[in-house]
């Protein structure tokens, strides 16, 4: 297995048919994934997981 690079480059752009994520790791050639509508809430279910997160957000400017 390859070792980890560093993350150099992590985008979202909306689409018409879902949404464009392009990562890159490192000195890396970049690579565009195209990501559906139920993929992103998985990606946002997992990040949400991992960090602790919350699916509602505290508005403290109230």
């Amino acid at each position: 297995m390859a070792q980890p690079k560093p993350l150099e480059r992590f985008e979202f752009e909306e689409t018409d048919e879902g949404y464009l994520l392009t990562v890159a790791g490192a000195g890396g050639d970049p690579v565009s994934l195209a990501v559906t509508p139920d993929q992103m809430d998985a990606i946002i279910d997992a990040l949400n997981d991992v960090l602790g997160g919350d699916d509602e957000f505290d508005d403290d400017d109230d």
